[in-house]
């Protein structure tokens, strides 16, 4: 038995997705269906390791499913759902628990970044989340998981854990004829690498990445901003007073210079050299102008077909809760293997 190919991905709902969010996952999971058989999950689950308030985060799980759809994932050629629907990514993250060592915990950096000196008072999930990350990627078996530079590390989580199980397990692998055709039951996941990644940085300080969570509305565009509120934003971009380089490495210490042509650049499909080419030595009234009108003529489509989705909440929900279903159905077969191989009777 080989591994088919299968990409698993998930955004967690936080609430108020913005251009990083598009530009650095969503937009790059649009063309892996045509190539690759596709799960994306709204990790919801993962959500609450922080308090939600219940009805932001069904609106916030809602918006996710919205973007995915309103920029191209097909919930018939993908599978779309949100990871609370499927119960078994909770039982194999238990499991997995009892796999993963605590030292591997401990030495998350994310954790330590989120947790600070506070981190005896921080939830039990903040720490273990990455199993149940690791279980959302192995319940299915996904071979490939396209990553940012913030999740290399628990996708390498990812993949100890799988080894130690295959490792641990090996010979009750072997007996209930589980094994793939090297012995393994679950795959070793590799990083699926879909070109350079796009790192959107804020509007208002080019050396902070673009969140949610800044003050400043101006410092992002969200998914959902209108035409007129997109082209404002850009407009009233920080900038330096320079023109714009003749070349790539004049970017070199002008972040906000760097950020706008990085944003031209990928909302393009274009290189920055490609972007200089064209707009070296153009003062910025040409080019914010410019970058505005792209900007509008890609997201503002998707921002209408998001407000039109999230305006019936019932079609959402029957997109989630179908994905939820043919989800769970890999994820069950997957858990009576499992199941048995640990040695659990059923």
């Amino acid at each position: 038995m080989n591994f088919s190919p299968r990409v698993f991905s998930g955004i967690q709902p936080s609430g108020d997705l913005h251009l990083g969010n598009y530009l650095g996952a969503i937009r790059r999971f649009v063309p892996l269906q045509h190539t690759h058989e596709t799960i994306y999950c709204v990790v919801d689950m993962h959500a609450i390791t922080v308090w939600q308030e219940p009805d932001a985060l069904r609106r916030a799980t809602r918006e996710v499913a919205a973007a995915f759809i309103a920029a191209g994932i097909d919930p018939k050629k993908s599978i779309i759902f949100n990871q609370s629907q499927v119960v078994q990514h909770a039982e194999l993250a238990w499991i997995f628990n009892c796999v993963a060592r605590i030292g591997w915990m401990n030495r998350m950096t994310q954790f330590k970044d989120k947790a600070g000196k506070n981190s005896e008072a921080v939830s039990l999930g903040l720490l273990a989340y990455p199993s149940l990350m690791a279980a959302d990627i192995l319940l299915y078996k996904a071979t490939e998981v396209p990553v940012g530079d913030d999740q290399k590390q628990h996708l390498e989580l990812t993949r100890d854990i799988a080894a130690k199980f295959n490792n641990d397990y090996a010979k009750s692998i072997a007996e209930t004829g589980a094994a793939n055709v090297d012995g393994e039951f679950f795959p070793i996941t590799e990083p699926l690498i879909a070109g350079p990644a796009t790192r959107i940085m804020s509007l208002r300080d080019g050396t902070k990445k673009m969140s949610k969570s800044d003050p400043s509305d101006q410092s992002r565009i969200s998914l959902l901003d209108d035409a007129d509120v997109i082209s404002k934003k850009i407009k009233k971009a920080t900038t330096d007073p320079a023109e714009l380089p003749s070349d790539v490495e004049g970017l070199a210490g002008r972040p906000e210079a760097d950020n706008l042509v990085g944003i031209y650049a990928a909302l393009s499909d274009k290189t920055k050299a490609e972007v200089i080419a064209e707009y070296g030595g153009a003062g910025w009234g040409k080019f914010k102008p410019a970058l505005a009108e792209l900007a509008v003529s890609v997201l503002a489509p998707m921002n209408n077909e998001m407000r039109r989705l999230l305006d019936d909440p019932a079609t959402i929900d029957a997109i989630l809760r179908d994905g939820g279903e043919r989800a769970g159905a890999i994820a069950e077969a997957t858990m009576k293997d499992v199941r048995n191989i640990v040695g659990f009777i059923r």
